[in-house]
Parts: structure tokens; sequence; C-alpha cells
């Protein structure tokens, strides 16, 4: 097992017993609220470009027309706070995601940003995650993005996954902007 593998469920298993029932409780309001399905599947591109299904709580209405499909107001009140996403403590679980990592893409995005810029591709070296450098930074654009998520990918350590994950922690408590460290300085740094 590697040190990655190993620091993810040296912090994923402890709190377990926390995320299952909140999961199980947003779940239930979730079938309330919205009636049924309550779970969201979707293909995601994983490392080295193997697919792998991603969970989450549905946060959209279920009209057959994906062009008429609107975000419930549970669901938007979910997506919000990241809570849509919880489930997704399962795919780490199974090792198909790592709690730091770029965001999982769907095959045709992937796709798509890569034939854009050539060096998005390397995203694909490491494993995707529930957080990762380019949120912690709010990337804005494809050049940013891909330049900080090679970066990571080349210079990843245990000590930068810790760093990320507290500066994710700390702009949940602040606000996303106010919290995010500088883009610019982060490019610089890992050149």
């Amino acid at each position: 097992m590697d040190r990655a593998r190993a620091l993810d469920l040296a912090l994923l298993l402890p709190t377990l017993p926390v995320f299952l029932p909140t999961i199980g409780v947003l779940a239930l309001a979730a079938r309330v609220a919205q009636g049924g399905p309550v779970w969201f599947f979707q293909e995601r591109v994983g490392r080295g470009g193997r697919p792998f299904r991603v969970y989450k709580i549905r946060t959209m209405t279920t009209e057959s027309d994906p062009d008429d499909r609107r975000v419930t107001p549970l669901g938007g009140w979910l997506r919000q706070r990241g809570l849509d996403e919880l489930p997704q403590l399962l795919n780490v679980l199974s090792g198909d995601m790592r709690l730091v990592g770029p965001r999982p893409l769907t095959p045709s995005d992937f796709a798509r940003l890569a034939a854009a810029h050539p060096r998005f591709a390397e995203r694909a070296q490491v494993r995707p995650g529930l957080t990762g450098l380019a949120q912690a930074c709010q990337a804005q654009g494809l050049e940013q993005t891909a330049t900080l998520e090679a970066g990571y990918a080349a210079h990843r350590s245990v000590g930068l996954d810790l760093r990320i994950l507290a500066r994710t922690a700390w702009m949940n408590l602040v606000g996303k902007r106010r919290g995010r460290w500088d883009p610019a300085a982060w490019e610089t740094r890992l050149a």
C-alpha cells in the first residue's frame, strides 16, 4: 500500500461512524423531499484513464430530456455545502478516488479538455480526488487549472495533500474567495 492510500484510509476510517449515518440521513431527506431515485451515478475518468462510477446524492429533477432538468430546492442546498458529494467517500474507500487529487471528469469532458490543452491530460497520472490544488486555489480557466493539476501530479506528496486538506477545510469555514490560495504563487512554486 502506498503512502497516499495509507493517508486516505488513516483519515477516512475513523470518520466513517460520522459520515455513514450523515449520508443515510441526507439520502432519507432526498427521498422524502424529491422522491426517487436518491442516488446519482455517473462514469468518470480515473487514474490512467480508467473509467469508474462516481456516487452522489441526486440534486436534479428527473425529466427524460436533460435540457429540462433543474436543481431541486434540497439539491441546491446540498450543492452549496458540498453534501451531495459525501457518497464519494465510498469511492475513496474503494480506491477509485483519493481525498486529494484533480476532480474527476466525465470521459467526454476529459477528452475535450485534453484536446484543447494537452497538459490537461497529465491529471490522469494520479487518482482523482474529493478536493485538489485547483479547488484550493479556485483556479480560473482551463490553462490555470491544467497547470495546477499537472504541477500537483508531478510534485504530489503526503505533506502537500495535508496542506490541501487543511486549506479546503479553512475555505469551508471562511468562504471560498477569502480562504483560497493565490494560484499564481502555486503555478510558480510547481513549475
